[in-house]
């Protein structure tokens, strides 16, 4: 494997512009993508960005019809909104575009084109799901169903999302068209599909001999395809939105999204580079690396090198492909369907200025090797704990301390003691720590030992004591703070992939004036005698409040999901109408209610039925506090044999009505009615 690089192209996976992104999209991709550039950047390596809008595809399509507007509305709205809510977080791309752009239609047609001439495909003839009524071919997500696994109705045709199991639209028991709930029936269609096959043998040389490398949830899901035996794959598909199959007699069909959106990377490169593309692409000394998530590993490691083997004419293969696993909310799998994630774009509203609290969060808690979980509270405790109380800490009591003695000027320093250099090796050690865990894709560990800097820094501080050693010893004050300024300058090196926003504010505020990788954890990369601004906090506590606010939101949405999910019950039997007619059904009105002692569900009710006084016990007291009943009018069967409910005679049952998330709701009048009034 090549190893001398002049340059690297880093590509991120793209979004599917039917929705925003939101913090497993993040922590799976984008911020350890930029980090990665960020650092290549600061050694001063060539480094091109790559990024974009996926606008193509099913989920467009059924997110344009439910909300009654085109495909091209929906992908322009998202398209902005990840676009510039990308921005405002510090992802550093060279480029963003989108894949409804004319310079990728035109790339991705000639691509198919080369393959079509090159007879790289086949075309086959097979049966896919049809709504008669829609006169139209169906996508798989368009197709719903009962699951035959676990029975779930609503399954969809590509996957059941209660179970999991990944799903063909013939497997579904009673298949129907989510566009007009008619059944589906089945009609045969042609379309090309690429003989993944035929590179079986090449790329299990590529990725299991040449990349031992590789990460082990990556090379395992290869592995695993591998030895399943590659099959041949549908490049096209029936469907009036996406880049048109440029073959005569292809009307109605467009690329399939997984075949359009990869070539994206290189219409994406055509855009910012039109002169010099093929350099990134085509050079041997041009290193590749593809970011993204564990769903995309197949794509990147085995269909998209696969096309561009097929493609010839010098296309490298990526040097790495390090996807990550997936990020839970809250114990709970994210989940756009169901609202159940934090989107960016209102993180941003709800956290102004708190960007690098994000980044910081989801580096240190990302899920590098398996997935790992999200939590408000753990969000809070590392701001807290580790932003303000250590990095931000050591920082202003160094530049407070270096005002209060020395007027905020860099003071020249004596002669370095055994403590001093000690300091100095050990945060040359964290840097080297920082440096081989990037360049190996360990971003969470990366982090960790860039916080080892900031805790060096505090434990020399707390060590030499210059607010005592200012009693007797000025000079010694002097080499102590010159120390601790060195370090607050490495941190706004070391940090600047991380926290790019506090590196920069740092660095304003130390006048340090370069922010070279090369230079961190030397003994003067802030010179004596420069003039340091006022310190600020580069961090505040978040409380409780903002906390709780965020965790209110997903209740509501969980309580929302909860209605949204809920499914009428299957109607009982027949029963005839004589049967039906001896349940004596009444109105009564509620004089008493209280709590039954030793039993947290019971509620003893006295009733005035219109004939007598009644007790009844109701298992409500979870839903109700008993004073909120007393006066009201309840519906309640009469006519039920007494039964004794902790020692109470119980003579009839008040009746409720079940709510989606479990609740009871007491069943009364619209308007007052005498008391014994028959429910007719």
């Amino acid at each position: 494997m090549q190893k001398n690089f002049k340059r690297t192209l880093i590509t991120t996976a793209l979004p599917y512009a039917n929705g925003p992104v939101h913090i497993g999209h993040l922590a799976g991709v984008y911020i350890p993508a930029d980090i990665y550039a960020r650092y290549l950047r600061s050694r001063g390596d060539e480094v091109v960005m790559i990024g974009g809008s996926d606008e193509h595809g099913v989920p467009i399509t059924i997110k344009a019809r439910k909300e009654g507007v085109t495909p091209q509305d929906i992908v322009d709205c998202y398209h902005a909104i990840i676009r510039d809510s990308m921005k405002e977080l510090g992802i550093s791309f060279d480029v963003y575009s989108r894949t409804t752009s004319e310079l990728h239609r035109q790339t991705a047609s000639e691509f198919f084109r080369r393959l079509y001439d090159n007879d790289q495909f086949e075309k086959q003839t097979s049966m896919q799901p049809y709504d008669e009524q829609a006169g139209q071919f169906l996508a798989d997500r368009y197709v719903t169903g009962t699951c035959p696994h676990c029975g779930h109705d609503g399954a969809y045709g590509d996957q059941c999302e209660a179970c999991g199991t990944s799903l063909n639209a013939t497997d579904l028991i009673n298949p129907r068209s989510s566009l007009t709930d008619a059944p589906v029936t089945m009609r045969e269609t042609s379309h090309w599909y690429l003989p993944l096959n035929r590179w079986e043998d090449a790329l299990r040389h590529w990725i299991l001999d040449e990349h031992t490398e590789w990460k082990t949830n990556v090379a395992g899901q290869c592995k695993s395809w591998l030895d399943a035996g590659l099959q041949p794959r549908a490049v096209s598909r029936d469907l009036d939105w996406g880049v048109p199959v440029p073959v005569e007699g292809a009307d109605g069909k467009v690329l399939y999204v997984w075949f359009d959106a990869p070539i994206g990377y290189i219409s994406n490169t055509k855009e910012i580079l039109p002169d010099s593309w093929e350099k990134w692409w085509k050079d041997p000394e041009t290193r590749i690396i593809n970011f993204i998530g564990k769903d995309n590993i197949v794509f990147h490691c085995i269909v998209f090198p696969a096309m561009l083997m097929a493609y010839g004419d010098g296309f490298q293969l990526p040097d790495n492909v390090p996807a990550n696993e997936f990020l839970n909310l809250e114990g709970d799998k994210i989940s756009t369907s169901r609202n159940w994630a934090v989107w960016l774009h209102e993180y941003l509203r709800d956290f102004p200025g708190k960007q690098d609290v994000l980044r910081y969060v989801l580096t240190a808690t990302a899920p590098e090797t398996k997935d790992n979980d999200f939590t408000w509270a753990d969000f809070q405790a590392r701001n807290n704990n580790e932003l303000v109380a250590i990095l931000g800490n050591f920082v202003n009591r160094a530049m407070m301390l270096t005002h209060k003695y020395f007027n905020g000027i860099v003071p020249e320093p004596g002669e370095f003691t055994e403590v001093d250099r000690q300091m100095f090796a050990d945060v040359r050690s964290a840097i080297k720590s920082v440096s081989e865990s990037i360049d190996t894709f360990h971003f969470r560990e990366a982090l960790r030992c860039a916080m080892d800097i900031a805790r060096t820094g505090n434990k020399y501080l707390q060590e030499t004591e210059p607010w005592k050693v200012a009693k007797t010893d000025m000079p010694r004050v002097a080499t102590v703070l010159y120390c601790a300024l060195q370090v607050c300058a490495d941190i706004a090196v070391v940090f600047e992939p991380f926290l790019p926003f506090m590196a920069e504010d740092l660095s304003k505020m130390l006048h340090l004036e370069s922010r070279d990788w090369e230079a961190a954890g030397s003994e003067n990369l802030l010179p004596a005698g420069t003039t340091l601004e006022q310190p600020h906090l580069l961090f505040e506590k978040i409380d409780d409040a903002a906390i709780d606010a965020q965790l209110q939101r997903l209740q509501r949405i969980k309580e929302e999901n909860k209605v949204n999910s809920f499914k009428a019950q299957p109607q009982a039997p027949d029963v005839d109408f004589d049967t039906f007619a001896r349940s004596d059904l009444r109105v009564g009105t509620v004089l008493e209610c209280e709590k039954v002692p030793k039993a947290d569900r019971l509620l003893r009710f006295l009733i005035d039925d219109g004939l007598q006084k009644r007790t009844i016990v109701s298992g409500i007291a979870k839903y109700y506090k008993p004073e909120e009943l007393i006066g009201k009018q309840v519906c309640f069967i009469a006519n039920l044999p007494p039964r004794k409910l902790k020692g109470i005679i119980s003579q009839g049952m008040i009746l409720s009505a079940e709510n989606a998330d479990g609740s009871l709701v007491v069943i009364g009048p619209s308007a007052p009615v005498v008391p014994g009034a028959q429910v007719k």
